[in-house]
Formats: C-alpha cells, structure tokens, sequence
C-alpha cells in the first residue's frame, strides 16, 4: 500500500545514516517522508540483494 511517491533514490541515505546509529524516525523526517505509507515502505524493507547475489548463474 503506497501513494506511488517515489522514494527508491532515498534507500542508501536512509540505511548508511541509521547503520549509523541515527534514530530512523529522525531520518525519516529528515528525508522528507512525512506520510504514513512512504515511511512504513522504508521500515519494513528488508535488503535482499546480498543474499540474492549469492545464487547469480555465471
């Protein structure tokens, strides 16, 4: 569920600045998310491509 607001581009700033230790609603609000939906797609996202990668064929 999501206001089609695109927000991809936000992905590597979000995980390197909570990686960080910065409190994520913080950086959330920092990045401009301010609605319920951009910042629930953020949260609950779970990066997969390094597991992915893992089973590339050659």
């Amino acid at each position: 569920m999501s206001c089609g607001k695109p927000i991809g581009h936000l992905w590597e700033e979000y995980k390197k600045r909570t990686e960080a230790g910065e409190d994520a609603g913080k950086v959330l609000d920092d990045l401009g998310l301010d609605r319920y939906c951009c910042r629930a797609v953020l949260l609950g996202h779970a990066d997969m491509l390094p597991e992915i990668t893992k089973f590339k064929k050659a």
